[in-house]
């Protein structure tokens, strides 16, 4: 018995997908024999370019049901069913991240018929669904909805099946295992940890810890440390007796905790972090016609920086969006070396500072002002952010550009008074790196609510 599945989702950051709409039909080699089929509420909004190319918008989806009001009715038709998919490994994974996050282990053997199509129809000229079926004269109506595309997927499997008159092959292609090559230890380690952002502690059998790390899927980041072949997570996997979390809900907080308990703890697999990863940051200088130039370089503990970067390529990059930003001169930041005017002067985005037509004052307020909205030196201020549930929300507090700590509040819980945050914040360290990581997340992540004292 088949269970043929197609699913539209809101796009996104991988593991972060929400499903929006869902078709399953139960087929049992000759005919469909049931269905569901579903718009779902996915609770987070829908990519633009989603939305462009399957009509499913999020207005639609306001009374549509929730994942967990039809988890049941997808468990019941899955149920004795190898699950049948075009590029199953993304279906699938979608399912069971789903299926995670209700806390409910969704196992299903699977059969992927881009990988089958490929086997039994080796010429064709491409195998993504909609190009494939048209070569082959399958009907295909509602293309990029699961209906449509769940039964395009029905006729080809049937296409398929009837080429494969042994049906040795189709059997050759299902796939069965989880984890493959995660020994028994490490399965059951794994399936004991969330699905939820926050720090962990790989230990041994001493109790001693050897790895600290943060995710924002800690379950998963695991699995890769135990099925990963490179050095260093072979030596943690002859080693790991447990693995201890936190749930932090807010990724910064989880990095901020990481970046301190390294330094205190010392585990013999994380070297490379007990130094600052920050090793370039960006300096103001006058150049000698009196404009304030940015630039990145290597970290100088002798001179002021406004904000630091694990690479030369991440400086560079936010060099560049900073000068775009503030209609700033490529010129006078180094990024486009010529004599004439740069390109945003010819683009309209500079002011010609680049070849004298701007005079420093006006220039130089905007490089202060850049400098001013990316410095705490100061500033007082408190970072809101997700908390660990739903009710609940966490708190960063730099209090005159310092950094305090965190804390976690109820979202009936006001935050509105510096004397009152200090009560309930969790003291932490603040040195370079602190202050690094809360820069970057800052420029990674524009909408979060900022309260300033």
């Amino acid at each position: 018995m088949y269970a043929i599945i197609d699913i539209e989702t809101t796009g996104g950051q991988f593991n972060e997908e929400g499903i929006t709409e869902i078709a399953i039909y139960k087929y049992n080699g000759h005919e469909v024999i049931d269905q569901f089929i579903s718009l779902v509420n996915p609770e987070k909004p829908i990519q633009p370019f989603v939305v462009k190319l399957t009509g499913i918008n999020n207005a639609m989806l306001r009374s549509a049901p929730k994942f967990y009001e039809v988890a049941k009715r997808i468990i019941e038709i899955t149920e004795g069913c190898i699950v049948v998919a075009h590029n199953s490994s993304f279906d699938y994974r979608i399912l069971r991240t789903e299926f995670d996050r209700l806390g409910y282990k969704y196992i299903r053997p699977t059969i992927c018929t881009v990988e089958l199509s490929k086997k039994l129809l080796p010429e064709q000229a491409s195998y993504s669904l909609g190009k494939l079926v048209r070569s082959l004269g399958i009907p295909v109506t509602d293309r990029h909805r699961a209906s449509g595309d769940a039964l395009a997927t029905v006729k080809l499997f049937k296409l398929l099946l009837s080429k494969d008159t042994t049906k040795e092959i189709v059997k050759e292609y299902i796939k069965t295992e989880v984890k493959p090559g995660m020994a028994p230890k490490l399965l059951d380690i794994v399936e004991s940890l969330p699905s939820k952002t926050g720090i962990y502690y790989i230990h041994n059998e001493k109790g001693d810890l050897i790895y600290i790390g943060k995710s924002k899927n800690i379950k998963n980041r695991i699995s890769q440390h135990f099925t990963s072949k490179v050095s260093k997570s072979i030596k943690i996997q002859a080693q790991v007796y447990a693995v201890t979390y936190e749930e932090t809900g807010s990724e910064l907080i989880a990095l901020l905790k990481e970046s301190e308990e390294i330094k205190i703890n010392k585990p013999i697999f994380n070297r490379a972090q007990r130094k600052t990863l920050f090793n370039w940051a960006l300096y103001s200088e006058k150049t000698k016609e009196g404009y304030i130039a940015l630039k990145v370089e290597k970290t100088d503990g002798r001179k002021k920086e406004i904000t630091s970067f694990t690479s030369l390529q991440e400086g560079k990059n936010a060099l560049f969006k900073i000068t775009e930003k503030y209609n700033l001169c490529q010129k006078i930041n180094g990024i486009y070396d010529t004599k004439k005017s740069c390109f945003q002067y010819d683009i309209k985005q500079c002011f010609g500072a680049c070849i004298g037509k701007e005079n420093p004052e006006d220039y130089n307020k905007r490089v202060q002002e850049f400098i001013q909205n990316n410095s705490f030196e100061n500033n007082s201020m408190v970072i809101i952010d997700k908390g660990r549930t739903n009710s609940e929300r966490s708190a960063v507090l730099i209090e005159n550009g310092i950094y305090k700590g965190y804390c976690f509040y109820d979202l009936n819980y006001q935050i509105n008074n510096i004397e009152i945050l200090r009560n309930l914040i969790i003291p932490m360290q603040s040195n370079r790196d602190t202050i690094s990581i809360i820069q970057s997340y800052l420029r990674k992540n524009k909408n979060l609510k900022i309260v300033k004292f």
